[in-house]
This record gives C-alpha cells, structure tokens and sequence, in this order.
C-alpha cells in the first residue's frame, strides 16, 4: 500500500472538472484509490465519491494505493494532482 498526502492549491478546490479529469487518470489502474479528507473517504473512480468529499482550497488530502499496480498509479495520480490541483 502507498499514500500520498496533497493540500489543494485550485482556488475553486475539487469542482466538477479536475474531479472527472482525475477519475479518468485513476480508472487506468486496477489497484484501489481512495481519497480521505477529514476522516471521510471516497473511491478516486466515482465522481460523486469525490465531489460528496468538498474538498476546497488549502485542504490536505491523502489519496491511498493498493493494489498490484499501485506503484503505477501512484506516479500518475501524484503527478496529476501536483500539475492540476
């Protein structure tokens, strides 16, 4: 299992086009990806999961791998955040 630990610098947070833009990065992957943020969590291949999260400006978030190609997935889903959120 791998984590990764974010804080959102998007001025608008995770709205509707960044969280659909990072479903289609995660769907990639067969390993699970799941955001938390403030003890909720949410599946990174559902938008609603992720949109029901709210996650807004300046919140930290980890985002969980497991799975046999989390290695992978990590990398991609990392640098997606890292150039989007």
């Amino acid at each position: 299992m791998k984590e990764f630990t974010y804080v959102i610098t998007d001025p608008e947070g995770i709205h509707a086009r960044p969280a659909g833009e990072l479903i289609k990065a995660a769907k990639n992957f067969s390993c699970a990806i799941t955001m938390t943020k403030d003890g909720k969590s949410g599946d990174c291949k559902k938008i609603f999961a992720i949109m029901g999260l709210g996650v807004k400006n300046g919140n930290e978030v980890t985002i969980t791998f497991d799975g046999e190609d989390e290695e992978a997935a990590f990398d991609a889903v990392s640098k997606f955040m890292q150039e989007n959120l």
